[in-house]
């Protein structure tokens, strides 16, 4: 069986490396494969996983994860919530026989592997407190999806309000709550307290503009806040090295890499996740 990866570009992808190592450590004769597919070829795309008998479903990744969803038979509720997928799988078509028919199911797999990498690090998730999302982007989307699942209040933060306000709205849709995120314009303006986890979920300092940081200089960082940064290449992000300075504890995001693969991994194949999450963190390491 084989599965890919759609996006554009994607040759800098460490997705082959660590679910061939997955599948070689599991014994399934399977091979992940890197699909370049620019904008206009979305649908091409998915009409060949659709058609492909050898296929069992693919990874989504930038600029795709929205622009595929209008292609696929069927979006789950997490994805719909987030409004991305990052994963299809090959699911048998509703009404028929598996043999006869199948549909392509768009996941999203972000926000499980934000979680279990996390809880992976110690990160007490079932004592909810307050968390400072830096971006309101499609990750950060994710990002606030998990941590408000597992009910936590957010504080979003990002240049564009706008942006973040839709974000803010849509989740509080999803969880029929005003109170559990909000939204300020600027680091110096949190209302609810000081946060006991921050997670950037911008572009600041990867590569090659590793020199850039989201903070703020003039902001002091909270000593006892844990930073998540979702950027994982440099491994030690400008962020990370200004939060250390502070004393707080720093997370790179190459575990959150290694977990919603696991995850994706599980929807393919039926093997759980926490039974290749280690080799993939072990390959990527």
């Amino acid at each position: 069986m084989r599965v890919g990866l759609i996006g554009f570009p994607v040759a800098h992808s460490k997705s082959p490396l660590m679910q061939n190592a997955a599948f070689q450590t599991t014994g399934l004769p399977w091979t992940y494969a890197l699909w370049n597919t620019p904008h206009e070829q979305v649908a091409e795309r998915v009409a060949m996983i659709r058609a492909d008998d050898e296929i069992a479903g693919a990874n989504v990744t930038v600029p795709h994860k929205l622009n595929v969803m209008p292609h696929l038979d069927h979006i789950s509720e997490h994805a719909r919530a987030i409004g991305a997928v990052n994963t299809i799988c090959k699911v048998p078509a509703q009404g028929l026989p598996a043999q006869t028919g199948v549909s392509l199911l768009g996941d999203n797999t972000d926000w499980i592997g934000f979680l279990h990498d996390l809880e992976w690090n110690g990160v007490k998730l079932d004592a909810p407190a307050n968390a400072l999302v830096l971006g309101a982007g499609g990750s950060a989307r994710g990002i606030v999806y998990g941590l408000l699942r597992r009910n936590w209040h957010v504080t979003l933060v990002n240049r564009n309000v706008a942006r973040a306000q839709v974000l803010a709205t849509d989740m509080q849709r999803v969880f029929a709550s005003q109170d559990a995120i909000r939204v300020e314009a600027q680091l110096g303006n949190r209302t609810m307290g000081e946060p006991t986890l921050i997670v950037n979920c911008t572009s600041a300092g990867m590569e090659p503009n590793d020199t850039t940081s989201p903070w703020l200089a003039e902001v002091p960082f909270p000593s006892s806040a844990t930073l998540y940064d979702l950027v994982y290449k440099p491994r030690v992000t400008t962020l990370m090295r200004e939060a250390e300075a502070a004393g707080a504890r720093v997370i790179g995001g190459i575990g959150m890499l290694a977990e919603q693969g696991a995850a994706a991994f599980e929807m393919w194949t039926g093997v759980p996740a926490h039974k290749v999450s280690q080799v993939m963190r072990d390959i990527l390491n």
